[in-house]
């Protein structure tokens, strides 16, 4: 399908709202999705050594 212009791209025939809304919401919804598994990442890992931090002094305790 050709568009003989910039602005009839964006309209995609008359259904350039819905097109584009479907678009934007997908892309919102994945960078979403990315963003809070990162951040659940990182807190997940600093939960971790945390932990491993704790062991450790516990460890150093039970030897002395």
């Amino acid at each position: 399908m050709q568009f003989e212009s910039f602005s009839e791209f964006l309209n995609m025939g008359g259904y350039g709202f819905y097109v584009w809304f479907a678009y934007s919401t997908t892309f919102f919804c994945l960078g979403t999705l990315v963003i809070v598994s990162a951040k659940g990442q990182a807190n997940v890992l600093t939960k971790i050594a945390v932990k491993i931090a704790r062991e450790e002094r516990l460890k150093e305790t039970r030897e002395i």
